[in-house]
C-alpha cells in the first residue's frame, strides 16, 4: 500500500523531453508523460482504455497520442477523440490524467484525488538549479520496498561501515545520537560530530588542516523526500553555533518514489555553494555520492533477499531507530486515514444509490 494523496517526484525535467513518449511506473501505476506543443507536461495512465495496451508503445500526433493497437487517439485530457470505425465514441472512452508541475528541475506527480492536489504544498528544492550552488543528476532504480531506503536514509549511523572510503569518515560518527523531532509530515534530524575526521569524500574537493566539526540537519517527508543541510568547517571555528566561515556546505534532495511494492525510483543530487566554478569539483562530489549510494543499494538489497526469506522475521529495534520507527508510523497513519476516507465516501455513494 502507498500514500496516493501526496506528491512524488517522476522524473527530472530533462527525461520528458519536446519530442517522444515517456514511461515511468509509480506506485504501481504505469504513467506516460510528454510535452504538448506548449511544452506543458502531459501525464495520463499509461495503458488504453480499450484493451490495455501500453500507449507509450503508439505515437505522437500533434498534442495527441494513438495507440497502436486499434487505432484509438487521445488528448492530452485523457478524452479519446477517435475511434477508427467507430462511428460514435463512447463517453467512458477515456483514460486517466494526473496533475503534473515541473519545478526546480524535478516534475511531480500526484498519484491521488486530483481536487486534493495542491502545488504550494511541494517541497523547497531551489539549489537544485540556483545560480549560486552546483550539483549534477542522479537517479538509481533498486529492486527493493521503498521504505527499507528510507530506513536506511533516517540512520545515518550506518556511514563509517557501509560508506568508510566515501561519506562515512571515522566511526566516532555512528556514536553520536542525533536529535530527532517530529513533524506533521515526518521527521527532522539533526546531527553534530565534533572534533571527527573529514570523510573521503572532503578530502578529495579540499585540504583540511585538522579535525573538523560536522553536520548533517534533515528533513525526511512524505512520501519519501529528504532535504538536507549538511557541511563540515575546522574544529572548534563555531560552526554548530552558526559561524559557517571557512566551511563547505551542501544541500541534499533526495526523493524516493515507489515504482511498485518491491522497486523504486530514487532521484538525487546533492548541491554544493564552493567552487561553483570548477566542474571537476562538482563532478567529484557527484561520483562520490553515486559510489556510496551503490553501497547502499548493495546491501539494502541483500537486506531485501533476506527479509524475503523469512516473512514473519521480527526486526529487533534500538535506540538509533527512532527516526525511521516514527516516519514509519506516519506513513501507515496517513495510508490508514486515506483507506478510512475512501470507505466512508463509497459508503455515501452506496447510500445516495440506493435513495
Amino acid at each position: 500500500m502507498f500514500v496516493k494523496n501526496t506528491w512524488y517526484v517522476a522524473a527530472w525535467d530533462k527525461e520528458v523531453s519536446a519530442e517522444g513518449l515517456f514511461s515511468r511506473t509509480i506506485t504501481g501505476v504505469p504513467v506516460l508523460m510528454y510535452r504538448d506543443s506548449a511544452g506543458r507536461l502531459v501525464a495520463l495512465e499509461d495503458r488504453c482504455c480499450h484493451r490495455g495496451a501500453p500507449l507509450s508503445v503508439g505515437r505522437r500526433e500533434g498534442d495527441c497520442v494513438r495507440c497502436m493497437y486499434h487505432g484509438l487517439k487521445f488528448d492530452p485530457t485523457g478524452a479519446c477523440v477517435e475511434a477508427p470505425a467507430q462511428a460514435r465514441i463512447p463517453p467512458q472512452a477515456k483514460v486517466r490524467t494526473f496533475p503534473v508541475v515541473e519545478r526546480h528541475r524535478w516534475i511531480w506527480i500526484w498519484m491521488g484525488d486530483p481536487e486534493r492536489a495542491d502545488a504550494a504544498v511541494i517541497p523547497d528544492t531551489q539549489w537544485l538549479d540556483h545560480p549560486d550552488w552546483r550539483s549534477q543528476d542522479g537517479y538509481i532504480h533498486y529492486d527493493v520496498n521503498y521504505l527499507l531506503i528510507a530506513d536506511n536514509l533516517l540512520d545515518f549511523s550506518h556511514l563509517p561501515f557501509v560508506h568508510p572510503t566515501t561519506l562515512g569518515g571515522s566511526e566516532d560518527y555512528a556514536s553520536v545520537s542525533p536529535k530527532v523531532d517530529r513533524l506533521p509530515d515526518g521527521v527532522r534530524i539533526t546531527r553534530w560530530t565534533l572534533n571527527t575526521e573529514a570523510p573521503a569524500f572532503a578530502k578529495k574537493v579540499r585540504e583540511w588542516p585538522g579535525l573538523v566539526d560536522r553536520w548533517n540537519i534533515y528533513n525526511f517527508t512524505l512520501p519519501g523526500i529528504l532535504l538536507m543541510d549538511s557541511g563540515m568547517a575546522p574544529a572548534g571555528n563555531g560552526a554548530q553555533e552558526g559561524n559557517r566561515q571557512d566551511a563547505i556546505e551542501f544541500r541534499g534532495c533526495q526523493a524516493l518514489t515507489p515504482e511498485t511494492a518491491t522497486s523504486t525510483h530514487y532521484f538525487f543530487a546533492h548541491p554544493h555553494n564552493f567552487s561553483i566554478d570548477r566542474p571537476e569539483i562538482t563532478s567529484s562530489i557527484h561520483q562520490s555520492v553515486v559510489e556510496a549510494f551503490d553501497e547502499d543499494r548493495d546491501i539494502i538489497t541483500a537486506q531485501q533477499r533476506s527479509l524475503s526469506l523469512a516473512p514473519d522475521f521480527k526486526m529487533v529495534p534500538l535506540s538509533i531507530d527512532a527516526a525511521l520507527s516514527q516516519f514509519r508510523w506516519v506513513v501507515a497513519r496517513r495510508i490508514e486515514e486515506e483507506q478510512q476516507a475512501a470507505a466512508t465516501g463509497a459508503d455515501v455513494r452506496a447510500a445516495k444509490a440506493v435513495a
